[in-house]
């Protein structure tokens, strides 16, 4: 029995793909469970139709995630901390403090779509950042973390 999956199925596989299972299978689980459908050609015409859809609007999203990815690329990233005996950071530099920052220069991201090299940052330098904008575009911004001027006490 040939049936096209409408969601995503352990073991069998994932939704909008046409597959080929027992009979019984298919009539007495995937089917009443509203989990398939069969696979006419109506069907697969139809199935044709919506997977041409999505890849034309999943190539305008890539296209609009790459030009986000350029205007990343050439910010440049600043952080002015306060800090402590060799230039060691009071708390971390997290990927919610970087989204900030970003924020701040007209780019709004999640905190879980930035991934800082190395973890959280707990020293003052220069460091590196992966920023994953879509399933296939992603870039790696540098950043730096500055120690704020300290007072001088008369």
């Amino acid at each position: 029995m040939e049936l096209i999956l409408l969601e995503n199925v352990d073991h069998l596989g994932y939704k909008n793909e046409v597959v080929r299972v027992k009979d019984g299978y298919g009539n007495n689980f995937l089917l009443p469970k509203g989990k398939a459908i069969l696979a006419t050609d109506s069907a697969k015409k139809h199935l044709q139709e919506i997977l041409k859809q999505k890849e034309q609007k999943e190539s305008k999203l890539r296209a609009e995630r790459q030009i986000l990815a350029d205007q990343i690329r050439e910010m440049k990233l600043k952080l002015v901390v306060k800090t402590g005996e060799k230039n060691k950071l009071f708390g971390a530099v997290t990927s919610a403090d970087l989204a900030d920052l970003i924020a701040k220069n007209g780019v709004t991201l999640e905190k879980r779509d930035i991934a800082i090299r190395g973890g959280n940052v707990k020293v003052t330098g220069t460091y590196q950042a992966d920023i994953r904008l879509h399933r296939e575009v992603s870039v790696l911004v540098s950043f730096e973390v500055a120690a704020e001027p300290k007072e001088v006490k008369k």
